[in-house]
């Protein structure tokens, strides 16, 4: 049980210092992949494309048939979680 409780605390400490932790499991680690068969590949995207998406997806003004969903993943996001996430990923 102790291993499981310290296993999760250093993920959660992992994913609150990198806010593009939560992205990879649909986008890829380097957001190279289609998340669930619909997305653009987020890599291609400039980073002032990546943070009008992200803004757009927590504001509700952004995004398709996935939106309810993203909005879901961004909400929690600060500016400058978002600015991070484009800096890492964007062109």
């Amino acid at each position: 049980m102790k291993k499981i409780l310290l296993l999760t605390s250093i993920l959660a400490c992992v994913a609150f210092a990198n806010p593009f932790a939560k992205c990879v499991g649909c986008h890829g680690a380097n957001g190279e992949k289609v998340a669930l068969g619909k997305s653009k590949i987020i890599k291609d995207m400039t980073k002032a494309e990546i943070v009008t998406a992200l803004k757009g997806y927590k504001d509700g003004t952004y995004g398709g048939p996935m939106k309810g969903l993203m909005k879901g993943q961004v909400t929690s996001l600060s500016d400058a979680d978002i600015q991070a996430i484009a800096d890492k990923i964007g062109k």
